[in-house]
């Protein structure tokens, strides 16, 4: 049997009241997600305990069929892995974002995009200032970079009073408040301060806000955490498998757990990514695996610009250019099932990831008709199926009867 997990990143979202009520899910127009709904399930999954935060990397552990609470430890650590970087048993990994604060708000937690090169040579800067044998400053994408920190046998420099805030939580409001707090906090402290003094003086930084482009200000330090210890997808679950994403943080439990991780030339991991060479990239990869997972990020990233015409534009171009085609191959292959669900929600009136229920549908081999016609939050709540504990809807997907 072939299966498919598509996962349009951060759907799930309110009313809005310029949809005249509606989700960007129910105004979207997506066929082909209404059909799997159609023929086969809808239900509600929670992939985040109220004890942690709310992110991909806690919602998409648990979307995999790996109870969070047990196995996430930060979403540093999983980008690390992403990027090749083995952590040892007294390492720690920090997110580092190259961010934009002006005036002490988040006017962007991405610098506006910050472009790869001239985000590697300030990443450079810090590295050359700060690292140490046991501070690492590693470039990654654009915005997306990395402190590591080598313990080398000493005590962690966190614990569990260690607190720091995703930057893209705090888009549009003060920062005051949100520095990092507990233990380690000071070094970190230490670190954006020094950041903001560099950033400042450097000519190719001065440039970009020099041509009406937004500067990275400082680094903000976040995610925090240690390598988990993840169980091999196929021992598990016993399927083969592989993520098509152009995120390190899905990369990074992809490599975890032993799956392919599949390059699709034109995936940005933001609005403008090539959905139609995602599509075409599943279908080519399910040839070679049991399992294949496509991650969206768009409707995640038009969530946090607080853009609905663009969230419904990204739900359109998932469900024809991904949806659509990877389930019409799956239907000629014999025996498959087909599974949508986002993470977690992220609403468009705050610009944030919350909390909460998403819906999903499931179609295919063993899964009986039920009476929904549409893919969406409230045909999703009225159905009555309902997984408190989003990590147990992976077994049932994979080998259950619906």
């Amino acid at each position: 049997m072939k299966y498919a997990l598509i996962i349009p990143d951060g759907c799930a979202d309110e009313a809005q009241p310029s949809l005249s009520g509606q989700t960007p899910l129910q105004a979207a127009t997506t066929p082909n997600m209404d059909a799997i709904a159609a023929t086969g399930i809808v239900g509600q999954s929670d992939n985040v305990p109220p004890s942690l935060p709310s992110g991909s990397d806690v919602a998409t552990m648990n979307l995999f069929g790996y109870d969070a609470l047990k196995y996430h430890t930060g979403r540093a650590p999983l980008e690390a892995a992403a990027q090749g970087i083995v952590l040892g048993p007294h390492d720690w990994a920090v997110r580092c974002n190259l961010v934009t604060i002006q005036d002490g708000n988040m006017v962007s937690f991405t610098a506006e995009q910050i472009p790869n090169a001239l985000g590697a040579h300030l990443i450079g800067l810090m590295q050359n200032a700060c690292g140490d044998e046991h501070w690492e400053f590693h470039t990654g994408v654009s915005y997306r970079n990395l402190l590591i920190y080598r313990g080398q046998g000493n005590a962690p420099p966190f614990d569990a009073t260690t607190t720091t805030y995703p930057p893209h939580d705090l888009t549009d409001g003060p920062v005051a408040g949100h520095l990092p707090s507990g233990t380690g906090a000071e070094t970190l402290q230490q670190f954006m301060q020094k950041s903001e003094q560099l950033f400042a003086e450097d000519e190719q930084n001065r440039a970009r806000a020099a041509a009406g482009q937004l500067p990275a200000s400082s680094i903000w330090l976040w995610g925090q955490g240690s390598r988990p210890q993840l169980e091999p997808f196929q021992e598990r679950y016993g399927k083969s498998a592989a993520v098509i994403t152009a995120v390190d943080l899905l990369r990074g439990i992809g490599r975890l757990l032993d799956w392919r991780i599949v390059d699709v030339p034109g995936a940005t991991g933001y609005l403008d990514t090539d959905y139609a060479a995602k599509g075409r990239a599943a279908i080519e990869t399910l040839e070679e695996v049991d399992f294949v997972v496509v991650h969206v990020e768009a409707s995640d990233e038009a969530s946090h610009e607080g853009d609905v015409a663009a969230k419904i534009e990204a739900l359109e171009q998932i469900d024809r250019h991904i949806v659509g085609p990877v389930h019409e191959y799956l239907k000629s292959t014999g025996d498959y099932r087909i599974l949508v669900s986002p993470d977690h929600p992220t609403f468009l009136r705050t610009k944030t990831h919350a909390h909460g229920f998403v819906p999903f549908t499931i179609a295919g081999t063993n899964v009986a008709q039920g009476d929904a016609a549409t893919y969406d939050e409230v045909t999703a709540a009225a159905s009555g199926r309902q997984y408190a504990a989003g990590w147990k809807l992976m077994a049932d997907f994979l080998e259950g009867t619906f």
